[in-house]
């Protein structure tokens, strides 16, 4: 089974649907229409580059929505919940200042891909190097990473897997301790650095797998709790805390959370497989 095929399969079995409004911010011919659940929240607004606060509207399963015509790709923007904030995109996928900045919107659509001839990855003969993007070069980012392919292909690599990219506070992290899981690291290039390198090692018939962390959120710059409470549950516990609420009330959009980021990986960035760390922690006791 593909990874799209896979990821599918797992909305349906999540009763996620594929076709829901998106979450965070979505380039639109009207404007960037913001959308963020914060279902225990009285009111929320967004703050587009610095701006006035501009509210959101209620919907029905606790999400808020508006639409800003004077926002575009690159605005930088975050959200105010009850009054307070403003904190950045549970869904964010650019972070240019790090989780505790404002978000960036990015279209995806803008990227221009040249991979087209790739087929994807099989089991059959795969053969897989990980690595760590901000360790592996000198520069530490993900273009610099791009001219040690060639060599990797030379010595009959057939996938990078690359450790966890999602933004962390400061410049060094071993990247299990990321909090905006949308958005990869301004540290090593952002959103666009990750797009050249997947479409430079697809051009060189090399496979991208990721790393991804599901078990828990890092301890400095989760702003999770900011909009529900219910991101996490006291009632399984790991090593790092209480666990990810998988399989209690409000649990849905946790769990749609998890399978949009997984799918935002492959429809956005061409990955081409996940690797999940400590599934063992990763606790769903629902029917």
């Amino acid at each position: 089974m593909g990874m799209a095929a896979l990821l599918a399969r797992l909305c349906r079995m999540n009763r996620i649907s594929i076709v829901s409004p998106p979450l965070g911010a979505s380039v639109g011919a009207d404007g960037i229409e913001f959308r963020v659940w914060a279902p225990e929240a009285a009111a929320v607004a967004v703050e587009i580059d610095g701006g006035q606060p501009i509210p959101l509207v209620r919907e029905n399963d606790g999400t808020w929505c508006t639409v800003v015509a004077g926002a575009s790709d690159g605005s930088r923007y975050a959200f105010r919940v009850d009054g307070r904030g403003p904190f950045g995109d549970p869904y964010s996928r650019s972070q240019p200042n790090g989780p505790h900045g404002p978000s960036e919107v990015v279209d995806p659509a803008a990227f221009e891909w040249h991979d087209e001839a790739w087929r994807g990855l099989s089991m059959q003969g795969l053969v897989i190097y990980e690595l760590h993007v901000g360790a592996y070069t000198r520069e530490g980012t993900f273009d610099a990473l791009i001219d040690h392919l060639d060599a990797l292909v030379a010595l009959g690599i057939t996938a990078i897997e690359l450790m966890p990219v999602a933004e962390f506070p400061g410049n060094r992290n071993w990247g299990y301790d990321g909090v905006d899981l949308f958005a990869p690291s301004g540290v090593y290039g952002g959103p666009n650095g990750l797009r050249r390198m997947v479409d430079a090692a697809h051009v060189r018939g090399l496979g991208v797998l990721l790393d991804v962390v599901y078990n828990h959120f890092g301890p400095d710059g989760n702003y999770l709790p900011q909009y529900s409470g219910t991101y996490v549950s006291a009632k399984h516990h790991t090593l790092w805390g209480d666990a990810v609420n998988y399989d209690g009330p409000g649990s849905a959009m946790v769990r749609r959370f998890a399978v949009d980021n997984a799918c935002a990986w492959v429809r956005e960035y061409h990955i081409d497989g996940l690797r999940l760390d400590a599934t063992f922690a990763i606790v769903d006791d629902s029917p």
